[in-house]
């Protein structure tokens, strides 16, 4: 059973920067494509951000530029740096999983692991 555990939500000021991390239980990284999505209040969950562990990413338009997502798959764990963050990056940030997917999906409903979620807030 996959397990996904979020980590490194936070409030910050517009500009700024934060790193999340999500660390991945009960499989080996190997053979997982996995992403970073989102979900403000009032709207439907966004992908944000996918990676496969052979590499390989993909971004949304609104990101593009601004975040990186990376992998160390020795520590079994996903990242998103996110830099020049602005007030419409709030939101409940997610990471997830789905095994043995060919291309680089931003549709969440691709994916049947998720974390519990981090929250990242930005002030103007």
């Amino acid at each position: 059973q996959v397990q996904l555990v979020e980590s490194g939500g936070d409030s910050v000021q517009g500009g700024g920067s934060l790193r999340l991390s999500c660390v991945v239980f009960g499989y080996t990284y190997g053979g997982l494509c996995m992403g970073w999505f989102r979900q403000a209040p009032g709207k439907g969950r966004e992908g944000v951000a996918v990676i496969q562990s052979a590499g390989g990413t993909r971004y949304s338009d609104s990101v593009k530029g601004r975040f990186t997502i990376s992998q160390d798959a020795a520590k079994n764990t996903l990242y998103l740096e996110m830099n020049n963050l602005k007030p419409e990056d709030t939101a409940m940030y997610y990471c997830a999983a789905v095994q043995g997917w060919p291309s680089l999906p931003l549709d969440p409903g691709v994916y049947p692991h998720w974390g519990q979620g981090t929250q990242v807030t930005v002030s103007s």
